[in-house]
């Protein structure tokens, strides 16, 4: 029977759909709105390979049934919007439009059922390239490459993130060469490679959440600690910044204002910080700039942006620095240089602004 043998050749697939819908179900590090994104891709993934087995199920049979051209055509369609619709996951700051291409091909491919400007099937139904046959897979290498251009442009650089974004080039653009080099063999293995490329991400993403500060999106306490003994020699500076004034908006306007502002300076330090210089909110208000293999100039340089976006908006920090020339500094002796000197700079600020010394 069909199904039989559908469920025999995608064996592999559902077990992976399986796994990652029950993962989940326990996940409570995402956001609903992605969680929810994420069972709508395990959908169409099912949904796929199921077209895809039964297009390919028919072609086998010889049969010149005339559902052929619509699941070709659906085939064509849907795999552009995979890689929209994990783009549109994935990438927070993503809007609508991105699915537009793809609603763009859906329309060409199914037009070429009646015209062969992307396919046809001759007399005897084999399949055949039209003129536009090398459309759909142009358009799903735009997709591709967009999708690791966000996530580069997204990561902090580290290793830990380059990694999975290697792998995911690989494994998508794959699915735009392998058909070329084994026919159309591959299209069966597609979904696998879709599936499997989402749960690795998907473990992926859980690790990060784990590293990374909810209400900022900085890399957190336990990222910080990991982080300096890994490779410590590398690491040429810290950087230590403390908010000014965050106690006084706590009481007077209340800690709703007071998360805003955390927020807001936060964004001023990632819009600051450049290659090799990772941001960490180790504290409620404290945060440490940890930079690798840089000159001290970098590291003024990285003080006076800091200082220079966190002016542009309502509120105030104090910063410090300690260098380390040749990296055997011991990261408690930067830790403490750094931290003297932000306390410093932080009198000072509240000498200006006549407040007791010790406030926050």
């Amino acid at each position: 029977m069909a199904v039989t043998e559908y469920v025999i050749q995608n064996w592999a697939l559902l077990l992976v759909l399986l796994g990652f819908a029950t993962s989940l179900i326990s996940t409570v590090f995402l956001e609903k709105k992605t969680v929810i994104r994420m069972y709508a891709l395990i959908a169409e993934v099912l949904v796929l390979s199921i077209l895809v087995f039964f297009e390919f199920y028919l072609a086998d049979q010889g049969s010149s049934d005339p559902a052929r051209p619509f699941l070709i055509a659906i085939r064509y369609s849907v795999t552009p919007f995979l890689v929209a619709q994990i783009i549109y996951t994935i990438i927070k700051s993503q809007k609508w439009f991105v699915f537009i291409p793809a609603v763009l091909l859906t329309f060409i491919d199914f037009i070429s059922i009646p015209t062969g400007i992307v396919f046809r099937l001759d007399e005897s139904g084999v399949m055949k390239r039209g003129p536009l046959g090398l459309l759909p897979y142009v358009v799903v290498g735009i997709y591709c490459v967009l999708l690791i251009f966000l996530m580069i442009r997204h990561s902090s650089g580290q290793s830990t993130e380059v990694i999975p974004i290697v792998y995911f080039c690989f494994a998508f653009f794959s699915g735009i060469v392998m058909p070329f080099l084994i026919g159309k063999s591959y299209s069966q293995l597609f979904c696998v490679t879709i599936a499997v490329s989402m749960f690795v991400y998907y473990v992926f993403l859980i690790l990060q959440v784990t590293k990374r500060d909810p209400l900022t999106g900085l890399l957190n306490r336990q990222a910080y600690y990991a982080d300096i003994s890994n490779e410590p020699e590398e690491i040429s500076a810290l950087i230590s910044i403390d908010m000014n004034g965050l106690k006084t908006i706590n009481d007077t306007q209340g800690h709703t204002a007071g998360d805003k502002a955390i927020s807001t300076i936060a964004s001023c330090f990632l819009r600051a910080a450049k290659r090799k210089q990772y941001v960490y909110r180790v504290g409620g208000d404290e945060f440490v700039v940890v930079c690798r293999k840089v000159s001290e100039k970098d590291v003024i340089s990285l003080t006076e942006r800091i200082h220079e976006q966190v002016d542009a908006t309502e509120y105030s920090c104090s910063v410090g620095y300690s260098y380390s020339a040749d990296g055997k500094k011991p990261i408690d002796e930067l830790l403490r240089e750094s931290d003297e000197k932000m306390y410093a700079e932080k009198q000072l600020y509240y000498e200006e602004h006549g407040k007791p010394q010790g406030r926050k």
